[in-house]
């Protein structure tokens, strides 16, 4: 898949996992702030598996030194879709963002801030905003929002952002299973890449779910790029972007003293009834 869609795909998991508004999972409930915040550090988590390619998005977000890491990694995983988009890539980069949690540092002024935390949550921030433009084409609006992100973050993460190692590894995952889901596939089991025998690989249709490297793919997106990866992350986007939304009309609502659950219930009662209302007028005949 293509980085922006890495990136949209890790945000919108978020908001479907951790938010509490109608058409989400809340299965890992956040405040509406760590909603809005976690989708942008997961929506970079969706990216750090590239990070062993040194022309991935990841690896232009700060150069040189970001391509001087990237190329790093992949020596260690073992060049582009090996290590990195396995599941023990992905376990990897979930203990990285717990140890980085624990990396505290105690002041007078602010008491402990959260060092590790913080600058992890630079990085994967930096990461989505590059890939998602919301800087718009300049890198250094990027790293302003990452940087302000990053600052709360590192002053408000011993009580408030124990989340990041889950926010990390849902977006490392959904990265792995976005390649999946294309024809390159990707080694699951790495380092073990057993291959396929060769009556599986003259046999239609098989042979494209295990391949003759050993990758293992579900490739209903076609190749990176394709028409059918644009027609699934456009409305993928847009919920996550329903998600964000959301949480940040529930933080206003909350602070000026209303019931967030409540008023965003009504207005998604309304928002059925108008829809249902529509279509019973589309549907009825015209008179005469």
């Amino acid at each position: 898949m293509m980085g922006a869609h890495h990136a949209a795909c890790g945000a919108a998991a978020w908001v479907a996992v951790a938010s509490t508004a109608p058409y989400t999972l809340g299965w890992y409930p956040v405040s509406p702030l760590g909603v809005v915040a976690g989708a942008l550090v997961c929506a970079g988590a969706a990216l750090a598996p590239d990070a062993d390619h040194h022309d991935a998005t990841i690896a232009n977000s700060l150069p040189p030194v970001s391509q001087w890491v990237c190329d790093a990694v992949g020596a260690v995983a073992g060049g582009h879709r090996n290590g990195t988009h396995s599941l023990l890539g992905v376990a990897v980069l979930t203990g990285v963002a717990w140890a980085a949690g624990h990396l505290t540092v105690d002041t007078e002024a602010l008491g402990e801030l959260a060092l590790g935390a913080g600058v992890l949550s630079l990085l994967l921030v930096a990461f989505a905003a590059q890939a998602l433009r919301l800087g718009g084409n300049r890198r250094l609006h990027a790293w302003a929002l990452a940087l302000a992100l990053a600052g709360f973050v590192t002053v408000a993460a011993p009580t408030e952002w124990t989340w990041l190692p889950v926010a990390v590894g849902l977006g490392a995952s959904v990265h792995v299973v976005g390649d999946l889901l294309t024809t390159g596939g990707v080694p699951l089991l790495w380092p073990w890449e057993p291959r396929p025998p060769r009556w599986w690989r003259r046999t239609p249709v098989l042979r494209d779910v295990w391949r003759s490297g050993g990758n293992v793919a579900l490739p209903v997106l076609g190749s990176a790029g394709s028409w059918r990866e644009w027609l699934m992350v456009v409305p993928v986007g847009l919920y996550a972007t329903y998600g964000v939304t959301t949480a940040v009309a529930a933080g206003t609502l909350t602070s000026l003293g209303y019931d967030a659950d409540a008023v965003l219930g009504r207005v998604v009662e309304l928002a059925g009834a108008v829809v249902a209302t529509a279509a019973v007028i589309g549907t009825a005949p015209l008179p005469g």
